[in-house]
């Protein structure tokens, strides 16, 4: 058994241990299975069939990450992506007036160019390319973003429109369940309770049952009336797509934006989690197998297209699994067999509520903090580029523009700075692409 967990997913007997990876899938799996719930309600807004895309979003979930998992033998899971959706819906189809099928075409072309540019190692290239500063911030600002997320659907953190966001009502309703979660969760992690996230994403779940939300009235967390629920056909959007307007302006545009935005969520989420969880050796920024995760990465929005859903991209919800010890493909595999049963056990999955997985989100953002301690804060031209990275990550709520943003402040700062030796030619190519894309996209 042994040999065979070391073939399969990189685990080591006397490094890994089966039950931490187990519950660390489950954990990483419990705090990303909202898409579940949320993506067929965004696709909705198109008359797309909301059983076909829960299918399409569980599946493309299962193809990236079982790649991640059998390949790059990580402990990152894969499912499509918050913002792309959005983005899909709202900017392609709704704004610019193009049909879904358009639409997933762009995502079908995307990932094919993903697919070539990591087997000809642009990608790592680009990944390796970023100073050690940057990296280290990255880690940092993804922490603060996850907590900043699981604060949002805790409703903790409320859009204020006096000071853009402000404290919800944390005495009554969903606020509440998680505040007293947090306060469970973290007592757990303090206490070095073996799946002390897990327990507290449960625990709290179950609390929830006796706190109402005061707008309904209805419990927080709800008993499903269903245990099992069969999957709808794929058949309504199962490789739907539409070639007349592939060599348009629109589909370039709409391809490199798809493209970019992915590109960068994933490198950041993959260098966040690595910096967070001390995976990246001392005095060595490059990340072991970096290519076989963008593989896993690529392969998985060729085929969610095909499915019928948009771009798939690697979760940063990872680092809670990876807080809780996770470290290999077995991490990873077990998110796929819990997206599996979610297919037909989607009531039982989709009944836990947000506030019960925001606690784990905020805690996970603590244990991703410590890599600011190596940033050298006193030299201005590194420390003020690595806080843009860290505080755009939660306020432009974007992994991707963070690092942007990190990346053309950096090479300005050393270039004020006089420091030209500091800069390599492949940050100023990207520097100028990055102004390029605020510019003109």
């Amino acid at each position: 058994m042994a040999a065979f967990l070391e073939k399969a997913f990189g685990f080591k007997s006397g490094e890994h241990n089966v039950r931490t990876e187990i519950l660390a899938g489950i954990t990483t799996f419990l705090t990303m299975a909202y898409i579940l719930a949320v993506n067929p309600g965004i696709f909705s807004a198109l008359d797309m069939p909301g059983g076909s895309v829960f299918t399409a979003t569980a599946l493309a979930a299962i193809v990236g990450t079982l790649v991640m998992a059998l390949y790059a033998k990580k402990p990152f899971a894969l499912a499509p992506g918050m913002g792309l959706n959005a983005f899909f819906v709202f900017t392609v189809c709704l704004g610019m007036g193009h049909s879904w099928q358009f639409a997933l075409t762009a995502v079908f072309l995307e990932g094919i160019i993903f697919i070539l540019l990591t087997v000809t190692k642009v990608r790592s290239w680009l990944i390796n390319a970023i100073p050690g500063t940057l990296k280290k911030a990255i880690g940092a600002g993804i922490g603060l973003f996850i907590a900043f997320i699981g604060m949002e659907n805790a409703g903790i953190i409320v859009n204020n429109d006096a000071t853009l966001v402000g404290l919800g009502h944390i005495t009554e309703g969903k606020a509440l369940l998680g505040m007293i979660g947090l306060f469970i969760t973290a007592g757990l992690v303090m206490a070095k309770v073996r799946g002390g996230i897990l327990w507290g994403i449960l625990i709290t779940a179950v609390i929830g049952l006796f706190i109402k939300d005061p707008a309904s009235g209805a419990a927080i967390t709800t008993l499903p009336q269903h245990v099992v629920s069969l999957p709808a056909g794929l058949d309504p959007i199962f490789c739907k797509f539409e070639w007349a307007n592939i060599w348009s302006l629109d589909m370039l545009v709409v391809v490199f934006t798809f493209l970019f935005i992915d590109m960068f969520d994933t490198m950041g989420t993959i260098i966040g989690v690595h910096q967070g969880a001390g995976l990246i050796e001392k005095g060595n920024d490059e990340i072991p197998g970096v290519e076989k995760m963008f593989l896993a990465d690529s392969v998985a929005t060729v085929a969610g297209a095909c499915f019928g859903t948009s771009t798939t991209t690697t979760y940063v919800e990872s680092a809670s699994g990876v807080g809780e010890g996770g470290r290999t493909g077995l991490t990873a595999f077990s998110v796929v067999v819990c997206f599996a049963l979610a297919l037909f056990l989607s009531p039982i999955f989709l009944a836990i509520p947000g506030a019960a997985t925001a606690p784990a989100l905020i805690i996970v953002g603590v244990m991703m903090m410590p890599s600011v301690k190596t940033i050298h804060w006193e030299d201005y031209c590194k420390s003020i580029p690595a806080f843009l990275t860290i505080i755009m990550m939660p306020l432009a709520y974007s992994i991707s523009d963070g690092i942007l943003i990190g990346v053309i402040s950096y090479v300005i700062c050393h270039a004020v700075a006089g420091k030209f030796k500091d800069i390599s030619v492949t940050m100023w190519v990207l520097a100028a692409l990055f102004i390029a894309k605020y510019i003109f996209i």
